[in-house]
């Protein structure tokens, strides 16, 4: 068989709608990265046009289980670290000294223009280039039912507002902003002028209820409350003490606002290492290994202060290699930049970035099967949704994403093989929403994305290409 399957497409084509960033009931959010409170679910907006509830992503109670490790690899020139599952990479995290990102950070902006017909603003809130907020984030959306006000009667230009960048600037983008403010905690996270009250949906059902009875308890007046994913399993103390953390934090941004003048930083997130230990050491992290004395001393101190338990599972690294060449995470790094990836049958999936969406296309390769055509494309299917997952995670791909799985006649293969790309899903921190397959074997999938991805932090575009990677003939 060829490295290219032929496809038996059908005449009929059922493609579902595309939707665009999901919007999650304010009850049941789990904050993705920047930890983010949930958006408030409008109804039909004020031109006339009707805003149709989005698919909300599965909840599943019992999470897939994998040995997971966290590296820390301190370096002169920045931080990296990665999670791995089973010994494989699956989240990659690096941070430059001079490239620090910026979600999470609150400031003190100065609205420049608003845009009315495009229902948002650019603010100047300190970067090279202004952030846009749009008029879903100015946090003003009334009563529950009520219509999202006009943008340009809420705003004006020349007006401070308080602001926080909850996606980084990309290419050509500047910074997503939004007026709703939260303070991201170890367990908790502080939704300050709010009235929700949140539990993370991927937390059992009974710890659910548990965690939400406390956090009722310790509620305070004008602020809402979201419990994290990490909070499972901590004790009404371990809450009562990280409130406290993340109250002192609203209260120092607030006298600075009122002292300050636009624009101008606030609040900055802690380093990379803190905030990954924050928001992904819990406890199905069995180890977090650092290979820097002084480093672990301070990640130390922090799991010491915020999650004790857990202190036995931190460690410093000792040995002849370095930590990622040891655990030959290294060379897993350099397989996830380049463009086509081999699965352990002989198939191989291909990725493609474009400005509009991620495009991955399933080929069997080398993988010739057994006894029928059938089988082996749904062996080769099933192979590739497992890693067709792990490299969204592991390259942090966001925005629309589109997987052409080879076709299958059997619908009962079909189901098998969305059960198992969703399964897979269910250990991405970041919310996804996935479609069934459609008739033409295509999978469409939409993955929030905060921050650029590993391709871009270990790579620059071909000056003389421009990223094209063509090599243009001689038209003269």
């Amino acid at each position: 068989m060829t490295d290219s399957t032929p496809r038996r497409r059908e005449k009929a084509i059922d493609i579902q709608p595309m939707p665009a960033k999901s919007v999650e009931a304010p009850s049941t959010v789990e904050p993705e990265k920047g930890e983010r409170p949930p958006e408030a679910k409008p109804s039909p907006s004020s031109n006339g046009r009707s805003r149709r509830r989005r698919p909300r992503r599965r909840s599943s109670s019992a999470r897939p289980h994998a040995d997971r490790v966290m590296l820390v690899h301190a370096d002169p020139n920045g931080t990296q670290i990665a999670v791995l599952e089973d010994q494989q990479i699956v989240e990659h995290y690096v941070t430059r000294r001079d490239d620090r990102s910026m979600v999470g950070n609150v400031y003190l902006g100065r609205v420049q223009n608003v845009l009315p017909g495009m229902e948002a603003s650019f603010v100047e809130f300190g970067a090279a280039r202004n952030g846009v907020l749009y008029a879903r984030e100015v946090g003003i959306a009334g009563d529950e039912g009520a219509d999202i006000p006009r943008i340009e009667t809420v705003l004006k230009s020349g007006q401070t507002i308080l602001v926080q960048v909850t996606k980084d600037p990309m290419g050509s983008k500047g910074a997503r902003l939004t007026a709703v403010v939260s303070i991201a905690g170890r367990h908790l996270v502080l939704v300050p002028g709010a009235k929700s009250l949140g539990v993370s949906r991927k937390l059992p059902d009974r710890e659910r209820a548990r965690l939400r009875d406390i956090a009722t308890e310790l509620r305070l007046d004008h602020h809402g409350l979201i419990v994290r994913t990490v909070a499972e399993g901590a004790a009404r103390e371990d809450l009562e003490r990280d409130l406290e953390r993340v109250t002192a934090v609203w209260k120092e941004i607030e006298s600075k606002a009122q002292k300050a003048k636009a624009p101008r930083l606030l609040y900055e997130e802690p380093e990379l290492e803190l905030r990954v230990v924050r928001d992904v050491f819990n406890r199905d992290i069995s180890r977090c290994i650092v290979d820097d004395a002084d480093l672990e001393g301070l990640l130390r101190a922090y799991v010491r202060q915020t999650t004790p338990d857990l202190d036995e599972r931190l460690e410093l690294f000792i040995g002849e290699l370095p930590i990622f060449e040891e655990h030959r995470v290294a060379e897993q790094i350099r397989k996830s930049l380049e463009r086509k990836v081999w699965l352990p049958s002989g198939g191989h999936i291909v990725i493609d970035r474009t400005e509009a969406m991620t495009v991955i296309d399933v080929n069997t390769g080398k993988f010739v099967g057994k006894s029928s055509l059938e089988e082996t494309v749904f062996a080769a299917n099933k192979e590739a949704a497992v890693e067709v997952a792990r490299q969204l995670r592991l390259r942090d791909i966001g925005g629309i994403i589109v997987v052409d799985f080879i076709d299958m006649e059997d619908l009962g293969n079909r189901d098998g093989v969305i059960t198992t790309f969703r399964r897979e899903l269910e250990r991405d921190r970041s919310r996804t929403q996935v479609f069934d397959i459609s008739p033409l074997g295509l999978v469409q999938m939409t993955r929030k994305g905060v921050s650029s991805g590993i391709i871009e932090a270990f790579s620059d575009p071909c000056p003389t290409c421009e990223g094209r990677g063509l090599l243009i003939h001689d038209l003269d």
